[in-house]
């Protein structure tokens, strides 16, 4: 799956076009591009068999790691057997519940974390996998 980059203005635009949250601003695009609705979700786990969770559509396979610093201090998590578990080993439910137990104040976690699943270069913000074409 290509990557692509978009000023803010744009991806404003396209996130005000969303109709609700299951909607991806792929979709967006594929509807004004006139274009079929996907026949393969690639980053949801639906018929792809591989171990990880799915996160507002967004499918982290088992390996995924996350990273930040948050205060002169970095936090680790990783997707292992399914399920997000935190350098403490306590499992957590979202990205924003486990950037919420490191902040103890309300955080957007899509924005906190930094990832790097099997195969990918090198650590990008979580937000980004959301916004793909």
């Amino acid at each position: 799956m290509a990557v692509i980059d978009v000023d803010f203005e744009v991806y404003k635009a396209l996130t005000v076009m969303r109709p609700n949250e299951a909607t991806t601003i792929n979709d967006v695009l594929r509807k004004l591009l006139h274009l079929d609705a996907r026949a393969e979700v690639p980053l949801t786990a639906s018929g792809t068999g591989l171990a990880g969770c799915e996160f507002k559509g967004v499918f982290l396979p088992d390996g995924t790691e996350f990273r930040v610093t948050y205060k002169g201090r970095t936090y680790a998590a990783a997707i292992k057997e399914g399920a997000w578990i935190g350098e403490d080993g306590i499992r957590r439910n979202s990205p924003s519940d486990a950037a919420c137990a490191i902040t103890k104040g309300n955080v957007n976690g899509w924005r906190f974390w930094k990832v790097k699943r099997p195969g990918d270069g090198d650590f990008r913000v979580l937000e980004d996998l959301r916004i793909r074409a």
